[in-house]
């Protein structure tokens, strides 16, 4: 980590153990079974809370993904299991006890499956938003063709044998 790299963390750790802000970047997983609409309505929902307790820095909008691996939740019918959901996330910037009133508002959002809430900094919030921005612009990858069966290989060789 570079020096100056370091100087900035410093002061930025200063300035929330004086009871200044600091950088969070929520990430979240929303039901994938919510229609579109839904899915708007619970981002706006988060973003709002976000904003009455402090500024925005970037953020991601939510996209469904696969998951790495089954996500499991307890709920009234009984157990739920997910294997794609709708990725979001929000890098804001905020105090400490405003910190705390916005994830006990995102914990009680019932179309919330999973969040995750890291300390950050604008730099490295501004630097993903627009890496996100360049792999949207990105050309898909070609499909690779398919291979050709071993049965098609062996005729083919038969073929040019007789």
């Amino acid at each position: 980590m570079a020096k100056k790299d370091r100087d900035d963390r410093r002061s930025e750790e200063t300035a929330a153990d004086e009871g200044g802000s600091r950088v969070y970047e929520l990430g979240f997983h929303l039901d994938p079974e919510l229609p579109s609409e839904e899915v708007k309505k619970a981002y706006q929902a988060v973003k709002e809370v976000i904003e009455k307790q402090g500024s925005l820095v970037a953020e991601g909008e939510p996209e469904q993904v696969q998951l790495a691996y089954t996500i499991s939740r307890q709920e009234v019918g009984g157990r739920r299991d997910f294997n794609s959901a709708y990725f979001g996330w929000i890098a804001y910037e905020t105090s400490a006890p405003n910190h705390e009133q916005v994830l006990e508002a995102v914990k009680g959002e019932s179309r919330i499956i999973r969040l995750i809430d890291v300390i950050t900094t604008k730099e490295v919030a501004r630097h993903a938003a627009e890496m996100r921005l360049v792999a949207a612009k990105a050309p898909e990858p070609e499909a690779k063709p398919e291979g050709v069966s071993d049965t098609e290989l062996d005729a083919a060789i038969e073929a040019a044998a007789a």
